[in-house]
């Protein structure tokens, strides 16, 4: 059984791009991330990333990442180490001490902040996370959906606050009180979860996606170099479908509650022609229609793709005038069983009279 590899700083431009894509237009844009990540490692930190099952089943296993509106992240640097602080908060509290990092959502800046926080803490990353992609709210993981704890958890700003929550009623709780938190912190902080076992983390968490960020994010890098059907490669390499290619002619986005709320309004190009296109957002894309008809719907994915190079773009990026494609992939089956699409399913987004139907690459 492979212990894992070393993820080393020539890994993070790939790790990036394909972070982004799978964050489905949300989770932050994980450049910063990976800026800040490449200088703790030429600073001399390593980082290695490991299997699940090389993990015992009593050992623990910590999740970290951001909290807030990505649109935030633009502007607002963080200070480098919130992450860490609500790690050590929950540790504190919990009496348990953590043996790696995991992703909540592998998708966008969630994807580079374990890394940098393993960096910092000289832990290993489990090749894994929580969604496959990425979701706007806290309970929105394979981890809550299948039984974690929603405390203790913590919450850290670049100021130096911390807040642990404890004897939450559930996760949807959590959620509430965590959101309200980021919103007064400045729409931005890390955010820490009760840490899990290995072996519940071996039946609940969606493996491999660190190396699956990687490898797209390669693909991109490899199809660009060739100048040849960069979309197409892309799509392969996702496991996914190119379903709509066209322009933006309206971005609505605005700060509500903690979320960037918003929609992208798209005239079909090229075989799309004609082709009305219309996504929904909530940090991350949620809902496509083509010519007013529900196609694509949370939680398969949807990612915003620039036409010519198949950079991912994410919703706080999204312009006016961009020609983009339009690439759809499917989710991991713990993201779509009943138990999930109660939490992750367009019902629970608001949208009461969208069935999901299982998108099919």
């Amino acid at each position: 059984m492979s212990d894992g590899y070393p993820l080393t700083e020539a890994d993070l431009p790939a790790l990036t791009l394909g972070a982004a894509l799978l964050g489905t237009g949300g989770g932050g844009n994980p450049y910063i991330g990976m800026l800040r990540t490449r200088e703790l490692m030429r600073a001399g930190a390593t980082v290695d990333v490991r299997p699940l099952e090389s993990f015992g089943d009593d050992e623990h296993i910590g999740s970290v990442g951001g909290i807030g509106a990505p649109v935030v992240g633009v502007e607002k640097v963080e200070e480098g180490e919130e992450c860490l602080r609500a790690l050590r908060a929950v540790e504190e509290a919990s009496g348990v001490k953590v043996a790696a990092l995991i992703s909540a959502e592998i998708g966008g800046a969630n994807a580079m902040e374990p890394v940098l926080t393993a960096a910092q803490a000289g832990l290993p990353v489990a090749d894994g996370d929580g969604m496959g992609r990425a979701f706007p709210e806290v309970q929105m993981t394979s981890f809550f959906i299948y039984g974690q704890a929603p405390e203790p958890a913590a919450i850290a700003d670049d100021k130096g606050n911390c807040i642990v929550f404890k004897d939450m009623v559930d996760m949807y709780w959590l959620e509430r009180f965590a959101r309200t938190a980021a919103v007064d912190m400045g729409a931005g902080a890390g955010f820490a979860t009760a840490p899990m076992s290995a072996g519940f983390l071996k039946r609940y968490a969606v493996p491999g996606t660190v190396t699956q960020a990687l490898d797209i994010g390669r693909a991109i890098e490899k199809a660009r170099a060739s100048r040849r059907d960069v979309l197409g490669k892309v799509a392969d390499a996702a496991g996914g479908r190119i379903i709509y290619t066209g322009k933006i002619g309206d971005v609505r986005r605005e700060l509500k509650g903690g979320f960037a709320m918003g929609h992208v309004e798209l005239s079909g190009v090229a075989d799309h022609a004609g082709e009305a296109g219309r996504i929904a957002i909530q940090n991350e894309n949620l809902i496509f229609w083509r010519d007013g008809a529900v196609e694509i719907t949370v939680p398969d994915l949807i990612m915003i793709l620039e036409l010519d190079t198949a950079e991912p773009i994410t919703t706080e990026l999204l312009r006016y005038g961009q020609r983009v494609a339009v690439l759809a992939m499917p989710a991991h089956p713990l993201m779509k069983s009943p138990e999930a699409l109660k939490v992750v399913g367009p019902q629970a987004f608001g949208y009461a009279d969208i069935a999901y139907k299982p998108f099919a690459a």
